[in-house]
C-alpha cells in the first residue's frame, strides 16, 4: 500500500513539473513587447509587480542582435607619486669668489618646490564605450573600451619667497637644484648675479639649476582600459539572473613627472632656450592578462533593477621607465631607459541601478572600484645624477581606483 502511495505521488510531482517547464517555455509566456526577454507570469498579481506581458529587462535584455552603451566615469586612483625636495633658495659659489671655497651655498637653504606641493587631489572624468552582440541563447559577447583622458597637477617656485623674506644679499631669489655631472652645454648664462665683470670672474653660477629664476613641476596621469568579454547565462528564476563572466583584458597607467628650470641673465632679465632645462620621468604600466567573474541582477519592478559584477584578473605588468634632460633649444640631451616585467593580480567590481523607459532602451547609474597590486611607482622621480640617471621606483603593492558611471545603453 505504501509503495503504491510513493508511486501515486511521485507521478503527481512529475507530471506537476512538466507542466511548470512547458508553461516557462511557452513564447506567449516568455515574450514581451520590444525586447523579448523573460516576463513574469501569475507573479503579476505581487504588490508592485508589473503587468504579465511586461518583459524582464535583467542587464542582458533583447533577443538576439546588436547592442552598444556608454557611460560618463568620474575616477579617482591612489596617489603614487612619493615626496621628494626638488629646489632650495639660496645658490652654490661655483668658483670659491664669494665664500672663499668652490661650491660654498649662499642663502637660508629654505626648501622652495617639493614633489608634494601639487595640492589637492582630483577626481579624473572619462567615458566608457561598449559595443556587443547576444546569441540566441543568450550569451553576450561584448568589446569595451574606458579612458581617463590626461590629467595635470601643476607647481611652481620663482624668484619671490614667501613674504618676501631672506637674507639681506637676496641670496633667496635664487634657486638650487643638486643636478650634477651636467654637460657644459646646460651651464646657462654667465652673467646671473650682476658681479660677473666687475672684479668677478664669469659663471660665479655655473648650470642652469644653480641660481635659477623659476622652476616648475608637472605631474600627469592617464588611465586605460580595454576588455574583450563573454556573458554567459548560468542561472534565473523569475526576478533574477546569475551570468559568469570571462574574457582577455588590458590596462595602461601611464605617469608622467616634467621639470622645468629657466636661469636669467641680472643685466636684461631675459633668457635663451639654452637657459632652460627639461627634465622628463615617464612611467608607463601596460597590463595583459586573462580575467573572470560573475554577475548578479536582481528586478525590482516597475522596469527597475540591481546588478552587481565581480571579476578577478592575473595580468602581465609590462613596464618602461623613461628619464631625460634636455635643453628647449633642443642642442643637447641625456636619456635613460629601463624595461621591466611583473605579474600584477587585479580585482574589481560594480554595482548598478537600471532604468528600463522603453523598450530597446535602458540607462544605469552606478559605482565601481577596481584594484591592482604589485604595480609600479615613482618614490623619488628625480634623478639628478645627469650622467647617469637614476631616478628611485618601487612597488605600489595596493592600487585602488573607484568612482561614479552614468550611462545608457540601446539595443538593435
Amino acid at each position: 500500500m505504501k509503495t503504491r502511495l510513493r508511486r501515486t505521488f511521485a507521478v503527481l510531482l512529475a507530471t506537476l513539473a512538466a507542466a511548470t517547464y512547458g508553461r516557462a517555455q511557452s513564447p506567449d509566456f516568455l515574450q514581451g513587447p520590444g525586447l523579448g526577454a523573460g516576463g513574469l507570469g501569475d507573479s503579476a498579481g505581487l504588490p508592485g509587480a508589473p503587468s504579465p506581458n511586461v518583459p524582464l529587462p535583467l542587464g542582458n535584455p533583447g533577443s538576439q542582435g546588436f547592442f552598444a552603451y556608454t557611460d560618463l566615469v568620474y575616477l579617482t586612483q591612489t596617489w603614487t607619486l612619493g615626496n621628494q625636495t626638488v629646489a632650495v633658495r639660496g645658490f652654490r659659489d661655483s668658483t670659491g669668489f664669494l665664500t672663499g671655497r668652490p661650491g660654498g651655498f649662499i642663502g637660508s637653504g629654505t626648501e622652495a618646490l617639493n614633489t608634494n606641493d601639487f595640492g589637492r587631489r582630483s577626481y579624473l572624468p572619462g567615458y566608457n564605450i561598449g559595443i556587443g552582440f547576444k546569441s540566441e541563447d543568450g550569451t553576450s559577447y561584448i568589446a569595451k573600451f574606458l579612458r581617463t583622458p590626461r590629467y595635470s597637477y601643476v607647481a611652481g617656485a620663482s624668484l619671490v619667497p614667501r613674504n618676501f623674506e631672506g637674507p639681506n644679499n637676496l641670496a633667496d631669489t635664487f634657486l638650487y637644484s643638486p643636478v650634477f655631472n651636467f654637460s657644459p652645454q646646460f651651464s646657462g648664462t654667465a652673467n646671473r648675479t650682476g658681479l660677473e665683470g666687475n672684479g668677478a670672474p664669469p659663471q660665479l653660477l655655473y648650470g642652469i639649476w644653480n641660481g635659477a629664476g623659476t622652476m616648475t613641476i608637472q605631474y600627469t596621469q592617464e588611465f586605460t582600459d580595454v576588455d574583450l568579454g563573454v556573458r554567459v547565462p548560468v542561472f534565473e528564476t523569475p526576478y533574477s539572473k546569475v551570468y559568469g563572466l570571462a574574457g582577455a583584458r588590458m590596462d595602461w597607467f601611464f605617469e608622467r613627472f616634467k621639470w622645468r628650470a629657466q636661469a636669467f641673465n641680472t643685466i636684461s632679465g631675459q633668457s635663451d632656450p639654452n637657459d632652460v632645462a627639461f627634465y622628463t620621468n615617464t612611467l608607463s604600466q601596460r597590463l595583459y592578462g586573462p580575467y573572470i567573474g560573475a554577475s548578479h541582477e536582481i528586478y525590482l519592478g516597475r522596469n527597475f533593477s540591481l546588478s552587481t559584477d565581480m571579476t578577478g584578473a592575473l595580468l602581465a605588468n609590462f613596464t618602461k621607465q623613461r628619464a631625460k634632460y634636455k635643453l628647449a633649444s633642443d642642442d643637447a640631451q641625456q636619456k635613460r631607459s629601463l624595461n621591466d616585467l611583473d605579474f600584477s593580480p587585479s580585482v574589481g567590481g560594480n554595482f548598478n541601478l537600471w532604468w528600463y523607459p522603453t523598450a530597446g532602451i535602458q540607462v544605469r547609474v552606478g559605482y565601481q572600484v577596481n584594484t591592482w597590486f604589485n604595480t609600479h611607482n615613482m618614490q623619488q622621480p628625480i634623478g639628478f645624477d645627469f650622467s647617469n640617471i637614476d631616478p628611485v621606483y618601487g612597488k605600489q603593492t595596493f592600487r585602488l581606483m573607484h568612482g561614479l558611471n552614468v550611462g545608457f545603453g540601446l539595443f538593435f
